[in-house]
């Protein structure tokens, strides 16, 4: 088991529970247990994954949108209780269902029923059909009073219409008069209208609030009302004059009756069907008295302007409620209410038991209705909620069918803005036909902003579509349509990866794959292979790829497939500008494969504007249409061309020519536009919504922008600047305000469907940068972030009042009636808007505080968005923290997740908060003390969940994962085997390296992203070297060949075969560069082969059986003779430059390791005989005596000091002059295998077979520091820039080590992984261990400070340790047959039990549970000892007793020593066998199938545990002997128990295992009762009151309790975290008689399972459980 490769994290994540292809292929079996992402059913799915469906996007809705219709005054005091009790109460019921709910008010809050321009009842009916539109539930409510309502004049007449009721007034000249002053005809229509004038445009202080203009603007009002009734009266009698001579009909007639309130009744409830989603309240106020005659009743019914009673509207009203008694009765409600004093009073009696029926009803009747809608199919399936964090796996394949919809949604609206640009189209088709049967480049397509890149490409695509046929795939990303979400390279990899194997019939990435991204980015260019190579077309668009995040630095475009495969094609577009297509120019090297997108003309631009305004039924005047088109000439651009008809459309044939203002350029326009709206609207209201916007990390809802608005204190003081609010206890921003707004702005915004709800964004870039510039200046973007902020924070929800001053009062405490923001909605049910924008929010407003409490301190939403959103998308939270807070813990915490991710990522969701919890607490809790604000209240939260959780739970005790922090900054994996070589260019910050599977990963240091793994040797990399600056790079592998690639394509530039003969001991095989001669030499010790470095070509190829090649000196080749001759030749000439004999008193120079200085033209041999010999290039030699016999050998960059390693010690010697000056001898704990030094030669790094780094001083010597971590001997070692690279021939992973940390972060240091024997008392404070085998020394560590104790030499190798707990004596066994027993409270002391005669190994050690006697197992017997004490000095005496072994058995491998002297012990073979030392009589037990490896008694004696290497371990019970249980665990691999420890009570048992978890089993059930993935084998394990110590095959200490409640949910499954089953066989214990209950699982094949939850965990003694 391995890490995941390519992944950037600071632990290679051993032991994750994973099955992968082989690298360099395709693995296109999905894995068992994983998702199953299956073609999706129904052909048109599959025409939408193939890129042939252009049908519009169907959107799924996850939102409940209702209108509330009533007349202005009456309904009021309805609205208002709803307002407080009802609306929120929904809301919370949808949130419980994951969904939103938004009510749509227009009539709440504002004072004046018309608005100047007359657009209230366009917006009404505009907002009913919105509400219809997305709601998935109840979309119209109307509440229908006493009052008909206001019946406006309408805003628009046609031509005709108009003139016809026009002539029917020609006796009324002072009608027509009037008409004439207010309607004007509209040219610009087709057909031509007749647009009523807004009211300011002949009453002009009609909207003028301020207190100077009170008079003007009363006066207007009132004239205002007079002419409207004067037009309305006119307007109807010509309309019933028409009526009764045929001209028009009834409807058309009764358009001048209506009311404002029927209008929307008959939009909500009777157009399409609507009450199926809609809800009717009545109030009948019974007859009035007199004395409340209609002044007094004006409020609650219609009255006319002289102030009597308006028979017409009444009557009208009495019609409207016939019709609604009659069609409308599922949904009535109706009501009746006798006024108090002429109003709805709250505080009457009668009146709030009457509103308190309209919330209930309201209530009961929308939670049935949102419920219906919810259960009921929608597309096949329920609908799902928003925020669901327990999706199914046919919902998680969904996401990508609906990306592919909305791309390709967008992608047909904007080819229908394409106007021209055949000819570029015509050349891009050409380019695709004439590269599709051979490998070629993508193809760019760059231009200014606002060209049309993206309406270019989605016309490509639409033509593709038709050339290429059905059978092809086309995939379009238009990235700069995510705004304002950022595009990551890895979701598009993603995203491409799914579409493509779905739509081609292959298995998708498994989800480690998915989320990792080196992972991902091989499957990616894996599956392009594959697709090309079954003959499948494919075609990828990629627009705007100057808007990918920089994530993973993709700028750099290493993700981008440079060479791709024929029958594959791929163009991106991007800015010319960016640094993007700079990089694309330099990747791409063709100019042929990069097109421009020029500047339209001004025919096309007129053929473009002509099209636009027929489509609109609109034209312009000559002097209109020579503005528009003069003003976009000056740019050519066609974003600016839409943004000059967005104005235009607005122009009507009267508009005076002074008002036909446009920009120069699409910046101007929009700044135009901008002013235009603030004027309008007013400056703070525009400001704050686009920046709201803009800044929001996911767009806003609507309710939420308005709800934001109305906690802006800016914009609320600007909304009643001259007026109060209408309830001083509410302020918000009234809901018309936005809607008028939101209608002016339809052209910058955008509507973009995202997990089922529809978010507001601005539309284009340009207009954002617009935005950004205009209203988010430093100041105002912080304050706008922090309302941002408390908002999702839910600060001021709930009642809370906030201040604000308004003009006309000093200081108004009110409620914003916006909703709470919890966490979690309810059970697996997030607040996913909450987890996507608060921490953004609250960084950049600057609350770092709340940001440390709320999200980086608290462990509850670290798990709420791991498990949603994924833990990437938190890691990407801190790591933006960490780059502006500067935190020390916010990076230990960012860290922590990193190393979470790859277990998270394999599980795909299924995440358990339990494990989450305990990973971070075992993780964490060695800082915990160390930073207490955030990390130690994790570490408490995180214990404080673990004690009282309801299931079975290891509680850790200590830090025992890998914790943060630390010099080990970054792990790099991507290799399946060891790292061999590497190379740095730290000029460029390029690295390299080789491996034993044959690959070759390329990094960019700066980042230390993998930007090209280079595949093509097929046997282990020797040696690679970075040339030309790190632009190209040589690779040497033991198949012989030798490869030059280019880093900037990650193409093979060539490849020379059998380059060196393939050779036994392929580290004889070196690699040379002359850079001056540019020629590169491959040399062993018999031959040398020389070839120019550019072509390849072979210069020369030199074999002498009679010499041995030492090495190269520039260009020239050193070779020993047998004589011992010192030869130096041209290789390609073979003309010797100088030959010399070595001097030696020996007959013969046999050279051990020689290494060369090109810079001083010298080389150092060093023979077997004790010399090292200095040869020169003039053949000047010298020799002198070198004791040592050295595996390393090298010199510094300066070429100043030689370093010698030899087995523990690193010499250094200074080399300046002739002579050989040794100053320097490092001692290391084990032997040396690397070494590196800093460019001034003032630090020196080494590694040792100890996994230990260690940093010297070279001036001094000194120790500075020793780095533990690596986990495997250091093999490969680089100093550069700060940092310590370090590999591992033993380990796939490259590790990169800060000299520069903060040591309080620094992990404490372990015993070496993989100690074959151990020892470990139950305090844990000290562990004994054996570094190796062979070793003839026991080693003391100190656990608590992570340092060495002592040592203890012994006679003879080690073969097992054990220790007497309570006694402290410490007995090792060795091969002599001795065994040694240390007191190790007396350390000067030691004991000793000879060997027998015959000298046999000790195989195994057994300590009685009263620590009375030890047994020792030799190969051919078993002795039994007594340990006593004399004068309180311990003793062992015997043997006592003694048995022999058979020949035939197997060695005993494991074996207890049980309390009533019996022996029990188990073989390499798996035999089990019960020997009593009383009656010298033994028995057989039921043997394993392999060798037993733990058997371990209970503290109490009733029972032991047996387990083997096998899958199976068995429970005796030993009063009387039985086998209780058989417990059978089969995960995917790694099977096998290790070690085992009882709880104190012997109520469980723990067991250690090599597939890396601990188990904990029920010693009466034999069920198990939880699985810990522990990321390394547990070898060794001992009892600690309630739960264990235990030592894991990576040297860490583990110590965790145990905590089972009493009573655990049927529901629980222990296997909820691991891909595994289990089976267990048990003993029915019957009075009658002994018998045995057994569950058959025939073909016990793990691969074969079929993963399902199941609770079964109680029901019965023998079960089997499973796991999805």
């Amino acid at each position: 088991m391995e890490a995941p490769r390519g992944t950037l994290n600071m632990e290679a994540p051993r032991g994750t529970l994973n099955m992968e292809a082989p690298r360099g292929t395709l693995n296109m079996e999905a894995p068992r247990g994983t998702l199953n992402m299956e073609a999706p059913r129904g052909t048109l799915n599959m025409e939408v994954l193939r890129g042939q469906a252009t049908a519009q996007q169907e959107n799924r809705s996850n939102m409940v949108r209702v209108f509330i219709s009533s007349t202005f005054t009456d309904m009021s005091s309805e609205r208002r209780a709803l307002l407080d009790k009802a609306y929120p109460e929904i809301c919370t019921f949808c949130q419980s269902l994951g969904l939103v709910f938004e009510v749509v008010d227009l009539r709440w809050g504002i004072r004046n029923i018309t608005s100047a321009d007359h657009m209230t009842s366009e917006l009404c009916l505009k907002e009913i059909e919105t509400c219809k539109r997305l709601s998935v539930g109840p979309a119209f409510i109307a509440l229908l009073g006493n009052r008909y309502g206001h019946r406006s004049l309408p805003r628009i007449v046609p031509e005709k219409q108009f003139e016809l009721l026009f002539s029917k007034l020609s006796k009324n000249p002072e009608g027509l008069k009037l008409l004439s002053r207010w309607f004007l005809k509209d040219n610009n229509a087709v057909p031509p209208v007749y647009v009523l004038q807004p009211v300011t445009t002949h009453f002009p202080h009609y909207s003028d609030l301020r207190p100077e203009s009170g008079p003007q603007r009363d006066n207007n009002v009132v004239s205002w009302r007079f002419t409207e009734t004067q037009m309305l009266q006119l307007l109807r009698t010509a309309a019933t004059q028409a009526e009764a001579d045929g001209d028009i009909t009834a409807p058309q007639k009764q358009r001048f009756y209506r009311s404002v309130t029927e209008c929307e009744i008959e939009a909500g409830l009777w157009k399409e069907d609507g009450e199926a989603s809609a809800l009717l309240f009545v109030r009948d106020l019974p007859q009035q008295r007199v004395r409340n005659g209609p002044k007094r009743l004006a409020k609650f019914m219609d009255v006319t302007a002289d102030g009597l009673l308006d028979a017409e509207a009444q009557e009208l009203l009495t019609g409207l409620k016939s019709r609604l008694y009659s069609t409308s009765q599922d949904i009535l409600n109706l009501h009746c209410l006798e006024l108090s004093k002429g109003v709805v009073n709250p505080k009457h009696k009668e009146h709030a038991h009457y509103l308190e029926s309209v919330c209930e009803q309201f209530v009961s009747q929308m939670k049935a209705r949102i419920s219906r809608a919810v259960e009921s199919p929608v597309g096949g399936r329920q609908t799902k909620g928003w925020g669901d964090s327990e999706e199914e796996e046919e919902e998680r394949s969904s996401w990508v069918v609906e990306e592919v919809r909305r791309h390709a949604a967008l992608s047909a609206e904007l080819c229908g803005e394409l106007q021209g640009r055949e000819g570029l189209l015509g050349k891009l088709c050409l380019a695709m036909w004439e590269s599709t049967n051979t490998h070629h480049r993508p193809l760019v397509v760059h231009g200014a902003p606002g060209m049309g890149k993206s309406a270019l490409l989605c016309k490509l695509a639409q033509e593709m579509r038709n050339v290429l046929g059905p059978r092809a795939v086309v995939l379009i990303r238009l990235l700069s349509a995510c705004h304002p979400l950022i595009p990551e390279v890895d979701h598009i990899l993603r995203s491409l990866s799914f579409q493509i194997c779905l739509a081609c019939g292959l298995t998708p990435p498994d989800p480690l794959t998915a989320n990792t991204h080196a992972e991902l980015l091989r499957f990616f260019q894996n599956l392009l292979a594959r697709v090309s190579k079954q003959g499948d077309t494919l075609l990828i668009i990629l627009d705007a790829l100057d808007q990918v995040s920089e994530e993973n630095h993709a700028h750099k475009l290493h993700w981008l497939p440079i060479d791709v495969p024929p029958n594959i094609h791929l163009v991106v577009s991007t800015n010319t500008d960016s640094q993007m297509f700079a990089n694309l120019q330099l990747k791409i090297e063709t100019s042929g494969n990069i097109f421009e997108l020029e500047r339209l003309s001004h025919d096309e631009g007129k053929k473009i504007m002509d099209t636009d305004m027929r489509t609109s039924q609109r034209i312009l005047t000559p002097v209109q249409n020579e503005a528009a088109l003069r003003s976009f000439e000056q740019s050519g651009s066609p974003l600016h061309l839409k943004l000059i008809l967005s104005v235009a459309k607005q122009w009507t044939s009267f508009t005076p020519q002074t008002e036909l203002r446009l920009g120069i350029d699409s910046q101007d326009m929009m700044s135009l536009l901008f002013l235009s709206l603030e004027e309008k609207h007013g400056k703070k209201l525009v400001g704050a919504a686009l920046g709201y916007i803009t800044l929001a990390r996911e767009g806003l809802l609507e309710a939420e922008l308005r709800d934001v608005l109305s906690l802006d204190d800016d914009v609320i003081a600007e909304v009643y600047k001259y007026s109060l609010p209408p309830s001083p206890s509410v302020i918000r921003l009234p809901p018309v305000l936005w809607a008028q707004l939101r209608r002016d702005l339809a052209d910058l915004l955008v509507e973009r469907w995202f997990r089922g709800v529809m978010l507001l964004g601005v539309q284009h870039r340009q207009c954002v940068e617009a935005v950004q510039a205009r209203y988010l200046k430093a100041d105002l973007r912080c304050q706008r972030h922090r309302v941002l902020a408390e908002y999702f924070l839910g600060r001021w929800s709930r009642g809370k009042l906030k201040p604000v001053a308004l003009p006309t009062l000093s200081l108004l405490l009110s409620d914003r009636k916006v909703p709470p923001q919890p966490l979690w909605f309810a059970p697996g049910l997030a607040n996913m808007r909450k987890l996507q924008e608060l921490p953004y929010h609250l960084l950049h407003a600057g609350l770092w505080e709340e940001l440390r409490q709320e999200v980086i301190g608290n462990a509850d939403w670290l798990y709420c968005k791991s498990k949603t959103c994924g833990v990437a998308s938190v890691i990407q939270d801190l790591t933006l923290c960490s780059r502006i807070m500067d935190c020390t813990e916010t990076l230990l915490v960012r860290d922590t997740l990193v190393l979470l991710k790859p277990t998270l990522d394999f599980l795909d969701g299924h995440m358990d908060m339990s494990l989450f919890y305990t990973e971070l607490l075992a993780r964490l809790l060695s800082l915990a003390q160390t930073y207490l604000s955030v990390i130690g209240r994790l570490c408490s939260q995180c214990e404080e969940w673990l004690l009282t959780c309801p299931e079975p739970i290891l509680i850790p005790k200590c830090s025992f994962l890998k914790p943060p922090g630390g010099a080990l900054k970054h792990t790099l994996t991507g290799f399946q085997r060891g790292v061999t070589c590497l190379d740095v260019c730290e000029e460029t910050g390029v690295m390299v390296a080789g491996s034993e599977d044959g690959m070759v990963i390329a990094w960019h240091l700066q980042d230390l992203q993998a930007f090209h793994t280079l595949l093509g040797h097929t046997a282990a990399v020797l040696s690679v070297k970075l040339i030309d600056r790190g632009v190209h790079c040589l690779s040497l592998a033991s198949d012989g060949s030798m490869r030059r690639w280019s880093l900037v394509t990650g193409i093979q530039v060539y490849c020379i075969q059998e380059a060196v003969p393939i050779d036994p001991a392929p580290s004889s095989i070196h690699l040379h560069l002359s850079d001056q001669k540019d020629l590169v030499f491959v040399y062993n010790q018999t031959q040398v082969k020389c070839w120019n470095l550019r072509t390849a070509e072979l210069v020369s190829c030199v074999r002498d059986s009679g010499t041995v090649v030492l090495g190269v000196l520039e260009d020239e080749v050193v070779s020993l003779s047998d004589s011992g001759l010192v030869r130096i030749s041209h290789p390609a000439s073979g003309v010797k430059t100088s030959e010399t004999s070595l001097e030696t008193s020996e007959r013969k120079v046999t050279p051990v390791t020689s290494v060369t200085l090109p810079k001083r033209g010298r080389l150092f041999i060093v023979s077997k005989e004790g010399f090292l010999y200095q040869v020169s290039k003039t053949g000047r030699q010298t020799m002198t005596e070198f004791p040592l016999n050295p595996s390393l050998l090298t010199v510094t960059e300066d070429e100043r000091i030689l370093f010698a390693g030899s087995e523990r010690t690193l010499s250094l010697f200074n080399i300046e002059r002739d002579s050989l000056d040794r100053f320097l001898d490092l001692q290391h704990e084990d032997t040396v295998l690397s070494a590196s030094v800093s460019r001034d030669s003032r630090l020196l790094v080494s590694g040792a077979e100890d996994q230990v780094i260690r940093i010297w001083s070279v001036t001094t010597g000194v120790l500075l520091d020793s780095l533990c971590g690596a986990e495997a001997p250091v093999s490969v070692l680089a100093l550069c820039d700060g940092f310590i690279v370090s590999a591992s021939a033993a380990a796939a992973c490259i590790q990169l080590w800060s000299l520069k940390y903060d040591p309080q972060t620094k992990p404490k240091a372990h015993i070496p992984a993989g100690c074959p024997h151990v020892a470990l008392p139950k305090d844990c404070d000290r562990v004994y261990y054996v570094r190796r085998e062979g070793e003839k020394e026991v080693i003391s560590w100190n656990s608590n400070t992570g340092s060495l104790c002592d040592s203890m030499e012994v006679s003879a190798e080690l073969c097992c340790l054990e220790l007497a707990q309570h006694k402290r004596l410490l007995f090792c066994g060795l091969t002599t047959g001795t065994v040694l027993i240390y007191p190790l409270d007396l350390p000067q002391e030691t004991l000793c039990i000879p060997p027998p005669e015959t000298l046999p190994r000790v195989r195994c050690l057994a300590v009685g549970l009263q620590e009375k006697r030890v047994a020792v197992a030799y190969e051919d017997s078993v002795c039994l000892f007594e340990i006593t004490a004399r004068d309180s000095f311990p003793t062992v005496d015997g043997p006592f007793n003694k048995f022999p072994l058979s020949f035939l058995q197997s060695p005993v491998s494991s074996m207890a020593l049980l309390a009533d002297l019996r022996l029990l012990y188990g073989t390499g073979c798996g035999e089990v066998t019960l020997y009593d030392f009383k009656t010298s009589s033994s028995s057989s037990l039921e043997a394993h199938q392999t060798k037993v490896t733990c058997v371990t008694p209970s503290n109490w004696g009733t029972h032991v545990l047996v387990g083997s290497e096998d899958a199976v371990q068995r429970l005796w019970a030993l009063s009387p002997l039985a086998l209780d249980h058989t417990m059978e665990y089969k995960g995917f691999f790694f099977e096998g128990v290790l070690s085992a420890a009882f709880s104190d009570s012997d109520q469980f048992v723990f067991t250690g295992s090599q597939d890396r978890t601990i188990k904990v089993w029920d010693v009466a059930t034999g069920l198990l009762l939880y699985v810990q993935y522990v990321y390394s084998p547990v070898i060794k394990m001992v009892s600690y009151r309630n739960g264990f110590v235990a030592l894991s095959q990576q040297g860490l200490v583990i110590k965790e309790a145990f905590r089972c409640p009493e009573h655990v949910s049927p529901e629980f499954t222990p296997l909820r975290n691991v891909k595994a089953q289990y089976r267990v066989t048990s003993r029915q214990k019957n009075p009658d008689g002994p018998s045995t209950a057994m569950t058959e699982l025939h073909d016990y094949n793990p691969v074969q399972f079929n993963f399902n939850f199941m609770s079964m965990l109680k029901s019965k003694p023998s079960s089997t459980c499973q796991i999805l």
